[in-house]
């Protein structure tokens, strides 16, 4: 599959989200969600079909396809380890490490997401056997 763009990847995980906490996702709610237009989502949509990755007729409910549900699964899970790493590790407020890890899942290579993954897995464990890691951590900034 080829690369998808920032605004496909937001529109792929916006569609999945919804589906899982909805049962389906509109183009209305996208458009609310996103704050873009119903007619910017419709052209998205339709983009996203013709990859195969979401099924659409007007009027009715957007589902994903296998492939698309399979990249938003990959997209979310990017999001969800990234915003753990910058809580966990980084110890950022939950705001902004959500924010940084919304741009910084877009930009990423696998490899960099794979090696954060792990190391996130890592300082877990042994900030559980290590109590003033974190100290030992801010005390490198001051």
């Amino acid at each position: 599959m080829e690369k998808l763009s920032q605004s496909q990847e937001d529109y792929l995980e916006t569609i999945y989200t919804e589906i899982k906490s909805k049962g389906c996702a509109k183009v209305t709610d996208i458009a609310n969600i996103l704050n873009v237009k119903k007619a910017s989502v419709t052209g998205a949509i339709n983009n996203l079909c013709e990859k195969g990755l979401v099924n659409y007729t007007p009027y009715s409910a957007i589902t994903l396809t296998k492939d698309g549900e399979q990249a938003a699964k990959k997209i979310l899970l990017k999001h969800e380890v990234m915003t753990n790493f910058l809580i966990n590790a980084l110890k950022l407020s939950k705001e902004e490490a959500a924010q940084n890890a919304c741009r910084m899942e877009h930009i990423m290579s696998e490899e960099m997401f794979k090696r954060i993954h792990i190391f996130s897995h890592f300082l877990s464990d042994y900030s559980k056997e290590n109590s003033d890691f974190y100290e030992k951590l801010k005390n490198l900034y001051k």
